[in-house]
C-alpha cells in the first residue's frame, strides 16, 4: 500500500480526540496528513476541547491540548491530496464561514475523493451543499440541519458512497476502519505480533 496523501480542516475548539486520535492513526498506518486552519500557519497551534459524555442531555466540554497545524491553508491545493478529513467540536460553526473551507470540501465532493466526517463536522458539509441524496450520520443535535441539507441521517457509523461518518468519538474504531477501508489500507498486524513473541 502506497501511503495517500490526506488534508484535515481544524480549527479553535475543534474537538480533541476527534482531531488528536484521526491524525495520528492515519500518520500511523503511513498516510501523510496535512493539518490546516484558516488564517493560521504552519507551526501554529489550534485550541482543542474535551468533549465528555456523563449522562447529561447533552455533552460536557472543557479545554483540551494545543494542536499544532503542519500545514497552511492558504497554500495547499484540495487537489493535490486524496481524502478530506472533517473533524467535529465547536470548531465548524465557525469554520464553515470559510469560503476556503467550503471550496476545498467541494473539490473532495465533486472528484469523489474519500471524506471522513465525525460529530459536528457535517456542520461543513451541509454549507458546502454536497450532502443531498447521501445517507449519513452526525452528532444527534446536528440531525436537523443536516437533513435540512438533503441527506438521510441515519443511527449509527455510516459509508454512502465516498463518505463515512460517525457520531461522535466513541465511533472512532468503526469510523477510522471504515475511512482506512475506504483508502485502500492494509494494516497487516503478523508482523507486529512475530516480532514481539521473538
Amino acid at each position: 500500500m502506497s501511503g495517500k496523501r490526506i488534508l484535515l480542516i481544524a480549527g479553535d475548539f475543534v474537538e480533541d480526540y476527534e482531531v488528536m486520535v484521526p491524525f495520528q492513526t492515519l500518520q500511523t498506518v503511513g498516510h501523510e496528513v496535512d493539518a490546516v486552519c484558516p488564517e493560521k500557519e504552519a507551526g501554529e497551534t489550534c485550541k482543542t476541547a474535551i468533549h465528555d459524555f456523563r449522562g447529561d442531555q447533552t455533552y460536557m466540554e472543557s479545554r483540551g491540548h494545543n494542536f499544532e497545524v503542519n500545514a497552511t491553508m492558504a497554500e495547499v491545493d484540495p487537489a493535490d491530496y486524496d481524502a478530506l478529513v472533517v473533524p467535529g467540536g465547536r470548531a465548524p460553526e465557525y469554520l464553515r464561514t470559510y469560503d476556503a473551507v467550503l471550496d476545498a470540501v467541494r473539490h473532495f465532493f465533486e472528484a469523489e475523493k474519500p471524506v471522513a466526517s465525525l460529530c459536528h463536522g457535517p456542520q461543513i458539509l451541509a454549507a458546502a451543499d454536497v450532502l443531498e441524496g447521501y445517507e449519513m450520520t452526525s452528532y444527534p443535535a446536528v440531525q436537523a440541519e443536516v437533513e435540512a441539507a438533503g441527506c438521510s441521517w441515519v443511527d449509527g457509523v455510516v459509508r454512502d458512497r465516498n463518505l463515512v461518518t460517525g457520531q461522535a468519538w466513541p465511533d472512532h474504531p468503526e469510523w477510522l476502519a471504515e475511512f482506512l477501508d475506504m483508502l485502500g489500507t492494509d494494516v497487516d498486524h503478523s508482523e507486529t505480533i512475530a516480532a514481539a513473541d521473538d
